[in-house]
């Protein structure tokens, strides 16, 4: 257990109180500080969370904890509480929303809530008429309502709802419940710093319940959430944060050491680590992505987990001149396509309402492109792995039929092939991963080979 230190948000601290999310006046308007600064910029929730509290350094790790837990809370529930703010004609305000989850969410009574928001020197400013009336009507409100359109029980914004609907027809419901649980913590051990076994015990000397991956070789989940600052062995480049689905994806790329491959879509480097780690550190890896600081970081990450067989390799776009001059001299290729994310909405559920990044009808043809360039990169008979954290079909399995149809120079390796052990797939040839079956992120992946011997058209 993390010990709490003193909370100082603002000038005046106070002592912190772990039974409660919600009991200290300072936590809530915390809370609403860091909702809006959540809801004004266009950055993931995750890394605004964390440059807002890096700002803050006063604040304590049991308080940290707590501010992130509301916060998460009201962002998993956005649908739900407009709904039941619009049904007593009430506006979705960030300050109405976390009135309406006090009383829904934490079950508090009106004069619970009044004295929190008290008009302190920290707290929340004091409740008009016309909040404590809303109170009033939402008390003993349950979250779920038959009333609620399944999109809204579900969490599912428009633009995903037909694509989700026809992708699990009869398990619709059940898949989107799974996708408003909190994604668990999975660590991928590092190989060439220590063994699975050795990284349980260690975590279980400290306190922590961890177990095996049900799926992953090197994976370990760890249920609880400890602060990170008390995992020596992240910090030494013994274990790293990775889902148990994203692991699966990296085995899939099945490198050998003295192989030559490509990352194409490195982004953080997260599956880059697993591949060279898979190569005993021996061959080359290139991990390339159009954001060069991202790759700046990811280096940081390399050096620690003590890997010397990779290279970054920033591109100016998918069609880069060094995917030209490079053509079919690559053992395996990886393409971690850009895509909607829907597959991680357990630990991004903002993106589910906020534009983050291209929306599909950009994205589908820019998977396609990606797709196209990064297959030149792929010697005769090597692997190209095409990957995605999606849960749509048009993200997945038809843009791998659309690339096949216009290179007939692969063919699909069935996951039974590339990966027997692996047996509880959603799609008998193709990883396909979903948080209610899987409990892991929501993962695609498909494995093609290059044809020995290509055509000269290719």
């Amino acid at each position: 257990m993390v010990n709490a230190v003193a909370f100082a948000y603002g000038a005046a601290p106070f002592q912190p109180d772990c039974l409660s999310s919600v009991k200290h006046p300072a936590r809530l308007q915390a809370t609403l500080d860091l909702l809006h600064e959540v809801d004004s910029v266009a950055r993931p929730a995750d890394a605004v969370v964390s440059a807002w509290f890096r700002a803050r350094r006063s604040i304590g790790d049991t308080d940290r904890g707590q501010i992130s837990e509301l916060l998460y809370a009201l962002l998993r529930h956005h649908a739900r509480l407009g709904w039941w703010l619009a049904k007593h004609g009430r506006e979705a305000t960030l300050r109405n929303r976390l009135l309406a989850w006090l009383a829904i969410g934490e079950g508090k009574t009106r004069d619970q809530v009044q004295s929190l928001f008290n008009g302190g020197e920290l707290a929340p400013a004091v409740l008009t008429d016309h909040e404590r009336n809303l109170l009033v009507k939402l008390q003993g409100s349950p979250i779920d309502h038959p009333a609620m359109p399944d999109e809204v029980r579900g969490e599912c914004p428009s633009w995903a709802l037909a694509a989700l609907r026809r992708r699990f027809d009869g398990s619709f419901q059940g898949e989107m419940a799974a996708l408003l649980t909190a994604a668990p913590l999975d660590l991928r051990v590092n190989p060439l710093k220590s063994t699975r076994e050795d990284a349980l015990r260690a975590l279980r000397d400290i306190g922590l319940p961890a177990e095996p991956s049900r799926m992953a070789p090197f994976g370990i989940r760890v249920n609880e959430r400890p602060s990170l600052a008390s995992l020596p062995m992240l910090r030494n480049g013994e274990v790293e944060i990775q889902d148990e689905g994203s692991q699966l994806v990296a085995m899939l790329v099945d490198a050998r050491p003295g192989e030559r491959v490509v990352d194409f879509c490195a982004g953080a480097g997260g599956k880059t680590l697993a591949i060279a780690a898979q190569m005993a550190n021996k061959g080359h890896v290139v991990a390339c992505d159009v954001l060069d600081r991202r790759l700046k970081r990811a280096a940081e990450r390399f050096r620690r987990a003590g890997l010397h067989n990779i290279e970054t390799r920033p591109l100016a776009g998918e069609t880069d001149r060094w995917v030209k001059r490079h053509r079919a001299s690559f053992d395996r290729v990886l393409v971690d396509a850009p895509c909607s994310g829907t597959g991680t909405w357990r630990r991004n559920p903002d993106a589910r309402w906020r534009p983050l990044g291209p929306g599909l009808d950009n994205l589908l043809p820019l998977q396609a492109s990606i797709l196209a360039s990064a297959a030149r990169l792929v010697k005769p008979g090597g692997r190209l792995v095409y990957a995605t954290c999606s849960l749509l079909a048009e993200e997945n399995e038809e843009q791998v039929a659309a690339f096949l149809a216009a290179s007939p120079g692969f063919r699909v390796v069935p996951l039974r092939e590339a990966a027997p052990q692996l047996t509880d797939s959603a799609h008998p040839d193709f990883l396909s991963l979903t948080p209610a079956r899987h409990d892991t992120d929501g993962f695609f992946a498909a494995v093609m080979q290059r044809d020995p011997t290509p055509s000269s058209d290719e």
